[in-house]
């Protein structure tokens, strides 16, 4: 066997001896996912906050990259963008409901406008095999953001909670999975 080969086989018995880790997390993970869909307003906020401390770190991040640049146009390109990351990230904190409505509307943007490319990409590739999955799957991506873009703004304090719920779920199910496939 390759010396690749052998290090491969390495980390994955290394990983192997940690499955219970793997099932732990995703244990956890379900927890919280079923307490995001126990509150979903609470769940909305939290991404919120998430959101905005992300956007706070960038703009701070970018702030202090404008002072190692060497032209005066970069340095202002860097600082203008830094501060409009930081001033999103502070209007998040300042008022998490506007920015769950904002959030909101973004995400039924791309989903609508993501979806109708998809279908439209497997739509051309329609002599190939399985394009028409990718049709469906653009539909579908391009209905939820209708659905949400006609709910909003009222949908706005329960749909970013609901995505989290879902997302920690699936994680959770997805180590659950890896941890018992390496037990075996």
């Amino acid at each position: 066997m390759t010396l690749q080969g052998d290090t491969l086989k390495d980390a994955i018995g290394q990983t192997r001896a940690k499955w219970g880790w793997f099932v732990g997390l995703g244990v956890l993970l379900l927890i919280l996912g079923g307490i995001a869909f126990g509150n979903l307003f609470i769940a909305t906020v939290a991404s919120v906050y998430v959101v905005g401390w992300l956007m706070l770190m960038a703009g701070v991040i970018e702030i202090m990259h404008a002072f190692g640049v060497k032209t005066w146009s970069r340095f202002f390109f860097w600082l203008l963008s830094g501060l409009l990351y930081a001033v999103a990230g502070f209007f998040a904190f300042y008022n998490p409901l506007l920015a769950s409505a904002v959030l909101t509307f973004l995400l039924a943007v791309a989903l609508l406008a993501s979806g109708v490319l998809r279908a439209w990409v497997g739509y051309k590739h329609r002599p190939e095999k399985g394009w028409g999955w990718l049709v469906a799957a653009g539909v579908i991506s391009a209905l939820a953001g209708l659905v949400i873009a006609m709910g909003w703004p009222v949908n706005s304090v329960w749909v970013l909670g609901l995505f989290l719920a879902v997302d920690l779920i699936f994680q959770g199910w997805a180590f659950i999975a890896v941890g018992l496939a390496l037990k075996k």
